[in-house]
């Protein structure tokens, strides 16, 4: 998994300066978006952190959710993945490290998981006639848990 070089603090304190530098207001509703996403591993989706804030903050608008997001990732504070065909939750990913990784997606939970990038070429390295702004690289399988969840029933199946 990419390190995370940076403190907690920090990079709440880094994503609340992106959104000064946006001109948007830190209304309590955005440090609080800021607050549950900077260190969101599970590579959450607009929707998701929403409804993980609305019980807390019930005026909050879904529109807020995702603009804020927006501007996190405009300002280069988190990037995002586009992930249709994934199970579960798919499309529109967010994700708080903007360090060089790739993902492993399981095919069947939608699971989003970190993996270290080993590639050599990297963002920014010349690919003849052609510049590399990003590498985005997905790993698509089954995790640890549905292989075991898969093992299980087949288990199960057999002994009936």
């Amino acid at each position: 998994m990419p390190a995370r070089v940076r403190t907690a603090s920090s990079r709440v304190a880094q994503a609340l300066a992106a959104l000064d530098r946006a001109s948007m207001r830190k209304t309590p509703q955005r440090v609080a978006i800021v607050r549950a996403f900077v260190d969101d591993v599970t590579h959450p989706t607009a929707q998701q952190i929403f409804d993980r804030l609305r019980r807390a903050m019930p005026t909050m608008s879904f529109a807020t959710v995702y603009n804020t997001l927006a501007a996190l990732e405009q300002a280069g504070v988190c990037r995002t993945l586009e992930l249709d065909g994934a199970a579960g939750e798919g499309g529109r990913r967010f994700d708080p490290i903007v360090e060089p990784h790739d993902h492993a997606v399981c095919d069947r939970c939608g699971a989003v998981r970190d993996v270290p990038r080993h590639a050599q070429q990297s963002a920014g390295a010349p690919l003849e006639g052609f510049h590399v702004r990003a590498i985005d690289r997905i790993y698509r399988g089954e995790c640890a848990r549905c292989r075991s969840s898969s093992a299980e029933q087949s288990a199960n199946s057999a002994e009936k």
